[in-house]
């Protein structure tokens, strides 16, 4: 596949780029040379290969899934303006 010089005008007017006539010639060059790469890469065996997300391989420590309430009412509800027993109270925004 190759870009040519429409090809390059309307994908910078899709990304609302201002490209002028030069820059549109040489930006033409250059994508076709990033293409070129990719398809060298294309061409690349990689059978047997696993596909990673990292070259290291980690995995995140998990906690245990366990619904709590907290525990401690008193310490989240310190900095409330207004409380009623364990509850935030809010003004009334729907009528």
């Amino acid at each position: 596949m190759s870009v040519d010089l429409d090809t390059v005008r309307r994908v910078a007017h899709l990304a609302r780029i201002k490209v002028g006539e030069e820059e549109a010639e040489r930006l033409t060059g250059e994508l076709n040379a990033i293409l070129g790469f990719v398809e060298q890469l294309d061409a690349v065996d990689v059978s047997g290969v696993e596909p990673m997300t990292s070259v290291v391989d980690a995995r995140l420590r998990q906690r245990a899934d366990e619904i709590t309430d907290g525990g401690v009412p008193d310490k989240v509800l310190s900095n409330a303006p207004d409380k009623d027993d364990s509850f935030y109270r809010v003004p009334k925004v729907v009528e």
